[in-house]
């Protein structure tokens, strides 16, 4: 089955579109650093989400020799004007990603970045997304192997969390350990590797719950990680475009309300 991450990221914004009506005048600003092609196609699809349900995202990009300390002045001075800030990453690599991230406030980070951090307000997008597919689709957690490819602040930590929280056993690999063949044996796999097509019908199970996370550019097509071939075998895989992007924005926009609301 091809999940319809459209259909479902539709149905939360259209309520939430009512919901915002009773909290109008909701701003988020996007802090972005020399943003490359897959960035800049989700910061257009950010605005047109965010402008369909009453809600105002500026997008403020600063240039590519920006330090880190430019750019956690950046995140503190925007956050005095706005209901949420969001760090578009990747940031350039001389840039301290976690420093910056650390600078937004925990009461404006609909991104959710202290997940697993003490009490959790909410889902981070991505997971919830994650979340939001397996209530849908009835995708049973407890005990199952999962395989989360990708050690990023966005996908594969919280992630990870997330399964081990829901009683999965979890394994986590990125370039330096990555061991394909363990995808023969997993239950369930969570990409957010950024590498297109990386993953094939032959590394995979009959039957796996596939949820691909992750965005590349191929030829000026926005791809994921996983070989569109493997929705042959996969009981359940999210598409990219179509799968867990539109859900991810549409519930960073909840997330955002929510954080109004406290």
């Amino acid at each position: 089955m091809i999940v319809d991450g459209k259909a479902m990221a539709q149905d939360i914004l259209e309520r939430l579109k009512e919901e915002v009506k009773t909290s109008p005048g909701l701003t988020m600003t996007a802090v972005t650093c020399a943003p490359n092609f897959e960035t800049k196609k989700y910061l257009e699809m950010k605005k047109r989400r965010a402008a369909a349900v009453g809600i105002s995202l500026n997008v403020v990009e600063l240039p590519q020799e920006s330090t880190t300390e430019q750019a956690i002045e950046c995140v503190i001075a925007v956050a005095k004007q706005c209901d949420g800030v969001v760090v578009q990453l990747p940031l350039p690599e001389h840039i301290d990603k976690e420093a910056v991230l650390t600078a937004v406030p925990k009461g404006k980070d609909p991104d959710g970045f202290s997940y697993g951090e003490k009490n959790d307000r909410f889902l981070p997008p991505v997971v919830g997304a994650i979340d939001e597919i397996s209530h849908v689709h009835e995708i049973e957690w407890k005990n199952k192997k999962v395989v989360v490819l990708g050690k990023g602040t966005l996908v594969g930590v919280p992630s990870a969390r997330y399964a081990r929280k829901r009683g999965a056993k979890v394994r986590v690999y990125d370039e330096t350990n990555m061991d394909k063949s363990s995808l023969k044996t997993a239950d369930i796999i969570v990409s957010g590797i950024g590498q297109p097509a990386f993953i094939t019908t032959d590394m995979v199970t009959q039957g796996v719950v596939i949820f691909d996370a992750g965005t590349s550019e191929d030829g000026g097509v926005l791809v994921g990680d996983v070989h569109p071939d493997v929705a042959t075998v996969a009981s359940l895989m999210t598409p990219v475009p179509g799968g867990i992007g539109p859900l991810t924005i549409a519930l960073l926009l909840r997330n955002l309300y929510d954080l109004k609301r406290q």
